[in-house]
This record gives structure tokens, C-alpha cells and sequence, in this order.
């Protein structure tokens, strides 16, 4: 094989011409080729260029301080942004919606596919992901603002099915990370807590031309590296970047290196101790009740986290296996900068894998966070006002698990709440609704779920709701909660009422162990 060139960060960014689709790999505050990040928005600061390059990731990548996709969020470095996720990258997330560039929020389960079409040279994926939502052309078709107007998903018919097709396009140039590149270009992720989909990218960009640049911690010898954990082969790799500060190359963004996320060690799980008595603990504790033994689950971040820890304090944490998109799959999922590793994992396998399990029904059970939601079911995580989250992998959990839990508080923005006596206190309610008329974007849609039969609860911590056809059905209530006054007028609809209604377990509400797995 040829020997491998080596360039510094700057060179490497000479290499992005104006017009260039970029495409970079990282998930939230893992893996993020930093030094080539950070070199070439330098270059654009003191030169202008490159200009109106379109940047291109599946997930969420920066920890919201200014890492990852924020690195590009200048006026004239994009022309358009295609990603998944932007709640790590507000600053690139607030130029889309101010109109200066052009924009698209497109599920992360259907880029990844992209990804491997591009590097086929098929025209794109066809999949049932995202209709009904605001991904569906007849509701957006995922564009952020009146500047994106190309339609990059296209409604079809398969037989009598409807489908969506996402349009696969090609890909100029890669900024991707690895840990070690031995000199003919071969690249190893030992110590990446996932492998994403750096494989795939890496195809994409040389079965189209482009140049694939991987910033690596070290450049060893030919030959010194295990050819079983080569992910990157030399024959699609242009460049090699060694780092040379650390600093930007951490496993994740201001976190020591931790072997354990990585399978290199696995850590001690250490003893559960009882955590105090919360409302998110609640929450955890409701939902925990609906786990049976032997689940795929996947945990959103936030209120569904409790989940796990009441599982654990409840001795039935082994009967669920946790997964996380990113490709891990057991141990211990990890939030904030971390979320996407898994502290002492069973299998780390590559992102578009995990997601086509996930759309194929793989996951048993899907609990996620419970931020808006209508009349029809309809939930909204990925757009509010002049905040965009985006979907992220969202819309292909929900759609596709058997049963899908959405959690969180009734009502936000100042809720205080205590427990009494085995009674929820309503001490201050919460000035913001979360049960409207109509959510500002659709990221779930209940119509959908009810045409495929899937099985639907919202819980809070003072009702628990089922969708139906006829929308929202009450079927819980918390003791201590009057219907009426502290449930329904605090909803922009009405819902249906139980005739069978029950009081939510007083279990729920006591500092002793549920003792769930009796």
C-alpha cells in the first residue's frame, strides 16, 4: 500500500473548497475531530473562506459551548446545513432559523442510511421514518426556514403504501476521527466510545471523488495495528492529522479518558443507594412499572433516566438491555457531553446498524421526554419558537417501538410540587402548558400510531393518559389531585375519561422500595 500523507490541521483545511459538501463525524461531545473544526473556522475568520460549503452530520455533535457544529456557524462559511440533531450546536441552530443559510432537521436514523446510499451510488432510501410528522412534505418536509427550499423527501407510493423517499447526494470531503492510523492510512477507534458511522462516511466520500481526512491521536507503524479493529482502511483515507493538543482530541468534551466507556476496562458497578424521593423519581417509578423481563428499551435523556435508576434500586435493572443510538448496547447509557457511550457495554456496534434495528421493531419499549403534546397525541420535542432541538433519532424510536412512553411533568416553568401523606401537592402550578390544542411541529404523530396499532402512554406526575382513537384518554390519577381543577383546566382539550379511571399506586409516593420485582 502507498504511505499515507500527513498534514497539519491547517493544510488539512486547505483541502475544503468553496461550494464543498462537508461531512463530519462525532456524536454530541464524542469523537469530535476538534483540531480540524476549530482550523477551519480560523481560516475562515481571517481569510473568508471557504464559502457556501454545505455541512452535513447525522446526530448532534458539540456540547453546546461552542464544540463541534457551532465551529461552522458563520454567515457565508454554510450555505446549508443537513442534520439531525442542533441542541449541542445552538449557535449553528440560530443561523438556520435567522434565515442565513439554508437549513434541514431530517431524522438521524434516515441519514445514516443516506450516508450508505451516497456510497452506493443508489438515488436515496425509501422508508415509512418520519410520515406524518413535520419530516412528511405535506408538513415541511424537514426545511427550517423559508431560504431551504429544495425538497430533499418525497412522498411515494409503494403497492397502496405510502413511503418517503429521502434523496441521497454526494459527498465531497470528510472530517472524521479515529485513535490511532498506522502509515499507510488505516485507522483503528479503540478508544471511542462508538464507531459511529465513520465506515460509511469514508466510503461515501471516495466512491465520489472526494477526500476522506481523519485526525488521530497517533501514526504508528505499518503493520502494528490489529486489522480486526481497522474501521477507516488506508485505501479510503486521502490524509492523516496527528493532534497536537490533546485538548482536541478528548474522548468527550471536558472529560478525562475513561476506559470503561470503551470495553478497554470494565469498571465496578459499585452499590445502589436510594435516592431521595422526587417528583422525577415518580415519574421514574410509573414508568419503571410497565418493564417486563427480557426488553430492549431505549431511554431518552432527562426525566426518562430515572428509569434506569429506579430499575436498579428496585433489583430489575437486568430486565431491560439499554441501547443508545449511537451503537451501544447494554451497561449504562451516559447524559450530558457523554450521551451516546455506555459505561461497561455489551457490544458497540456501528450507528446505521443500530438504526435499522430500531426500524425494523427491535426496541420493545422506547421511553422518551414529554415536552408538548395535542389533542390528537401529536408530540413536539424538535421546535420551539425561536429554539430548534431538531429530531435527532426521535422520530425512529418512536415510530418503531412496540410501546412507546412519553414522561414528563403536566405543566412547566415554575411547577412546585411536594408529597404528603402519600398525596402530590400542587404548591405552585407551572405557567407554561404542555397539553395544547395543536403542537408547533409534529415529531410524533398520533394518527400514525394509532393507524399501526402501537401502543401509547403519556405519564406525569399527577395523570397518566392513553392515546385512543378518539385522542387523549385519562386512565390515571394521582391521590390528592382534583380532575377537574388540577388536570383538565389546565389542558387547551378535553380528554376522554376513564369510566374504569384509578388512582395512580400508592407506591408511587412513598420513600420505601416498591418492591417491583414481586
Amino acid at each position: 500500500m502507498k504511505k499515507v500523507i500527513i498534514l497539519t490541521a491547517e493544510e488539512a483545511v486547505d483541502l475544503v473548497k468553496d461550494g464543498n459538501t462537508l461531512c463530519t463525524s462525532g456524536f454530541v461531545g464524542n469523537s469530535l475531530p476538534e483540531a480540524l473544526f476549530k482550523a477551519i473556522e480560523k481560516k475562515f475568520l481571517e481569510t473568508g473562506y471557504p464559502q457556501n460549503i454545505t455541512l452535513f452530520y447525522p446526530a448532534s455533535q458539540g456540547s453546546r459551548n461552542g464544540t463541534g457544529g457551532d465551529h461552522f456557524a458563520h454567515e457565508g462559511l454554510v450555505k446549508r446545513v443537513i442534520a439531525g440533531h442542533l441542541n449541542t450546536a445552538p449557535k449553528l441552530g440560530e443561523l438556520c432559523l435567522a434565515n442565513k443559510c439554508e437549513g434541514y432537521n431530517l431524522p438521524q436514523g434516515a441519514l445514516e442510511y443516506i450516508i450508505r446510499d451516497a456510497a452506493g451510488h443508489r438515488p436515496g432510501t425509501i422508508t415509512h421514518v418520519g410520515l406524518g410528522t413535520f419530516i412528511d412534505p405535506r408538513n415541511g418536509g424537514g426545511k427550517i426556514n423559508a431560504r431551504t427550499t429544495e425538497d430533499l423527501v418525497e412522498v411515494i407510493k409503494i403497492g397502496n403504501e405510502e413511503k418517503l423517499f429521502y434523496k441521497a447526494f454526494p459527498i465531497d470531503i470528510a472530517f472524521l476521527r479515529g485513535t490511532y492510523a498506522d502509515e499507510y492510512g488505516n485507522v483503528t477507534l479503540e478508544k471511542e466510545v462508538a464507531t459511529i458511522e465513520v465506515t460509511s462516511i469514508a466510503q461515501a466520500v471516495i466512491n465520489n471523488g472526494g477526500k476522506v481526512i481523519v485526525q488521530v491521536e497517533k501514526v504508528v507503524k505499518g503493520g502494528t495495528l490489529d486489522p480486526r479493529l481497522v474501521q477507516i482502511p488506508g485505501i479510503y483515507v486521502h490524509a492523516v492529522v496527528e493532534v497536537v493538543d490533546m485538548k482536541d482530541h478528548e474522548q468527550s468534551v471536558g472529560h478525562e479518558y475513561n476506559p470503561a466507556l470503551c470495553g478497554e476496562v470494565r469498571a465496578p458497578e459499585g452499590s445502589v443507594e436510594m435516592t431521595p424521593l422526587t417528583i422525577k423519581k415518580v415519574l421514574g417509578r410509573r414508568a419503571a412499572m410497565e418493564l417486563v423481563e427480557d426488553t430492549v428499551v431505549n431511554l431518552g435523556v432527562g426525566t426518562p433516566e430515572y428509569v434506569a435508576q429506579v430499575a436498579s434500586e428496585e433489583g430489575i435493572a437486568s430486565y431491560m438491555t439499554l441501547t443508545v443510538e449511537s451503537g451501544a448496547i447494554g451497561g449504562s447509557p451516559q447524559g450530558g457531553a457523554r450521551f451516546g457511550a455506555a459505561l461497561n457495554p455489551d457490544a458497540i456496534i456501528d450507528q446505521n446498524s443500530q438504526f435499522d434495528f430500531y426500524d425494523g421493531g427491535g426496541l420493545d419499549m422506547a421511553f422518551l421526554g414529554l415536552a408538548e403534546c395535542d389533542e390528537e397525541g401529536n408530540i413536539n420535542v424538535s421546535k420551539f419558537g425561536p429554539k430548534i432541538p431538531g429530531c435527532g433519532g426521535f422520530i425512529n424510536i418512536t415510530q418503531n417501538a412496540k410501546k412507546v412512553f412519553f414522561c414528563g411533568t403536566f405543566t412547566a416553568g415554575g411547577l412546585k410540587e411536594r408529597i404528603e401523606d402519600g398525596k402530590l401537592i400542587i404548591e405552585q402550578e407551572g405557567k407554561k402548558k404542555k397539553f395544547i390544542k395543536q403542537v408547533e411541529q409534529i415529531t410524533f404523530s398520533g394518527r400514525y400510531a394509532i393507524k399501526c396499532e402501537q401502543p401509547v402512554l403519556y405519564i406525569t406526575e399527577r395523570a397518566v393518559f392513553e392515546l385512543k382513537e378518539e385522542g387523549l384518554n385519562l386512565i390515571e390519577v394521582a391521590p390528592g389531585i382534583d380532575i377537574q381543577t388540577q388536570i383538565i383546566d389546565l389542558m387547551d382539550f378535553v380528554p376522554t375519561v376513564d369510566k374504569n379511571i384509578k388512582l395512580m399506586d400508592s407506591r408511587l409516593f412513598s420513600e420505601e422500595k416498591m418492591n417491583l420485582k414481586k
